[in-house]
């Protein structure tokens, strides 16, 4: 028992032999990630504010309102990105501090990045002479591309940020959402995230259901996890980087989530859930190319496998 008038003892930390989803997981975060993705832990999952979450995003900004640092691990060096921008976007939105002024900002970098027609590349070539991913090639003159575009359009249509920039990227992603033929699934999921907060929401339904039938017939969505072999991996991708339906519709009042039936969906939750491993983390599927990125990458994949887990009402802890 404690003495009377001494200072109340603290939380008791979380252990490796606790067993739920959630704990296991905490562990792992408290071990292995940055100070941003362990805020984030504690905003999400632990009752934390948001202000410590901005306070250690602040740490990747540039003075030309942009991000830079290796916030998105796979590209490294301090200078800002469009990739990086559009996670601090991301993180923004996930505890309610998308707008004001610092969103303000964002937009002037990222319409200085973009292309005549309004669209971000994927990467800038101000990434020569750092560490990149082999797999992100670095060009004088990138183009365009849905894949960096959409998710950013998307967030700042969410959360009503208006900018000039923002109406030439939004033609942009439409032209490119409704001209999608074959595709590769990250740039199916951007499409998503670009058309679950699309302002024309007739349009956009529209877009979806036609996204879904391609996502189908060209089985870019594993719906049977026990028969992996009959999904093809993508071109270009590491073995074993398949995509679920869970990947797709990341919360159940997605588009996306009409893609599938409840029981492809059951499948890939539990497929999900599974896939915890016994350090508390979940896996980077992505091709590791060098030991820090694929270590500061599995923090963030494990807190969106929590995320989507939660979202779904599964239990987590």
């Amino acid at each position: 028992m404690a003495e009377i008038g001494a200072s109340p003892l603290p939380p008791t930390p979380p252990t490796q032999t606790a067993r739920t989803p959630l704990a296991r997981a905490e562990h792992f975060v408290w071990l292995t990630a940055r100070v941003l993705e362990q805020r984030l832990f504690a905003y999400h999952f632990r009752g934390g504010d948001a202000g410590p979450v901005e306070t250690a995003l602040d740490a990747y900004r540039n003075e030309d309102g942009g991000y830079g640092h290796a916030l998105e691990p796979d590209l490294r060096g301090p200078v800002s990105r469009p990739s990086h921008t559009a996670h601090a976007l991301r993180v923004l939105d996930a505890v309610g501090r998308c707008g004001g002024q610092r969103v303000e900002r964002m937009c002037r970098y990222l319409t200085s990045v973009s292309t005549a027609d309004g669209a971000l590349p994927t990467i800038h070539p101000s990434q020569r002479g750092y560490p990149t991913a082999p797999f992100v090639p670095v060009v004088d003159d990138p183009p365009g591309e849905l894949l960096a575009t959409g998710p950013v359009v998307g967030l700042l249509h969410r959360n009503e940020v208006w900018h000039a920039w923002l109406f030439r990227a939004t033609d942009f992603c439409w032209q490119a959402v409704e001209s999608l033929g074959t595709s590769h699934p990250y740039e199916v999921e951007a499409a998503v995230a670009f058309l679950d907060a699309a302002p024309d929401r007739p349009r956009a339904e529209a877009a979806a259901d036609r996204l879904g039938r391609l996502v189908r017939e060209q089985r870019l969505a594993v719906l049977d996890p026990d028969g992996l072999d009959a999904y093809p991996v993508s071109p270009g991708y590491a073995p074993g980087e398949h995509h679920f339906p869970h990947d797709y519709a990341r919360h159940p009042h997605s588009l996306a989530r009409a893609w599938f039936t409840d029981d492809e969906m059951d499948r890939s939750l539990h497929a999900l859930s599974a896939e915890q491993e016994e350090d508390g983390g979940w896996p980077v599927r992505r091709r590791q190319w060098a030991p820090a990125p694929a270590l500061e990458a599995r923090p963030r994949v494990t807190l969106q496998a929590l995320r989507t887990l939660r979202a779904y009402g599964r239990p987590v802890g």
